[in-house]
């Protein structure tokens, strides 16, 4: 087992029947949930995910920010990521915009993983 629990960082998903189905899979994975709300959207995703060392900033994000479901992952090895996904499927739980918190990208905060993540399923949509 890590030394570290799973975090799963969920946007735009309270009070949705997608955000009430993750929450009770999360659950019984028993991953640690994070709901970020957009007053957050400025914060190093690393901070929000509980990662050590990590510092928060003082920058509260005043706006609206984005409506699309969002999740990011921290913690998660292989096997336990492909039974989530597994687990999302069978429910038909449909997240376009999921990521897992890397070294790389841990200091970004909410909105510029956002806008690389659409990015991206942007150009995957492409193909």
């Amino acid at each position: 087992m890590a030394a570290y629990h799973e975090t799963a960082l969920l946007y735009n998903l309270k009070d949705t029947d997608i955000g009430r189905q993750l929450k009770l899979i999360l659950i019984k994975m028993k991953v640690r949930i994070r709901m970020v709300e957009a007053s957050q959207y400025l914060q190093p995703i690393g901070f929000l995910a509980g990662i050590k060392d990590m510092e928060g900033s003082e920058s509260v994000f005043q706006e609206t920010g984005f409506s699309e479901p969002m999740l990011l992952l921290h913690g998660f090895g292989d096997s336990r990521l492909d039974l989530l996904l597994q687990c999302m499927r069978r429910k038909k739980i449909r997240i376009p915009l999921k990521a897992v918190i890397t070294p790389e990208n841990k200091s970004w905060n909410s909105l510029q993983l956002y806008k690389e993540l659409c990015r991206e399923h942007e150009a995957m949509k492409s193909l």
